[in-house]
């Protein structure tokens, strides 16, 4: 049988009770990759692109790699899209904040932001407004985030690029959440 707290308000817990929580979310903690890998798996399938968007991230994955870019940024190029699984409303916002306690500022900020950088390639044929991302201009990861997109997503929907394969990532995915979360606010 599977311990629970005694609470019913979090206002009554006891500090044996939080000890329990603690314990349950370390475990959920240390099974973080393998639910991470799960939904990039989950996104092998048809979605109207010539290729999986699990293939559009591997896609970009690999030429962030193949760029040089370190480990960090590689995961986050393969991550930027995991919030299609989840919430495909706000995909972005869903992928940086999975991310968050585990990357930099910089890569958080740039995931976060790369939808509406994204819109400069198509959102004159959706309309929406191609130029949204100027309100971010001035922003010190701006110029970061516009290389992302050029580089590493909106070009990385071609059935004919070699990308490496999943596994290959499998290291890197481990190893970024294998890190201690820091805090966010």
């Amino acid at each position: 049988m599977t311990r629970t707290v005694a609470f019913t308000r979090m206002q009554d817990g006891t500090a044996e009770d939080y000890a329990l929580l603690a314990e349950i979310e370390e475990r959920e903690l240390a099974g973080y990759a393998d639910r991470v890998l799960d939904w990039l798996r989950a996104m092998d399938v048809p979605a109207g692109y010539q290729i999986t968007r699990l293939e559009h991230c591997l896609q970009a994955a690999t030429r962030a790699e193949r760029a040089g870019e370190d480990t960090e940024t590689v995961v986050c190029a393969l991550l930027h899209d995991i919030g299609d699984v989840l919430a495909p409303a706000n995909h972005s916002e869903v992928a940086a904040a999975l991310l968050r306690p585990y990357v930099s500022e910089r890569n958080h900020w740039i995931v976060k932001h790369h939808g509406v950088f994204q819109g400069v390639y198509y959102f004159h044929h959706t309309g929406g407004d191609p130029a949204a991302r100027e309100r971010y201009r001035d922003h010190p990861h701006y110029q970061a985030t516009v290389d992302f997109c050029a580089n590493y997503d909106q070009n990385s929907f071609d059935p004919d690029y070699e990308w490496l394969p999943l596994d290959h990532f499998e290291p890197m995915v481990r190893q970024l959440f294998a890190r201690p979360a820091h805090a966010t606010a």
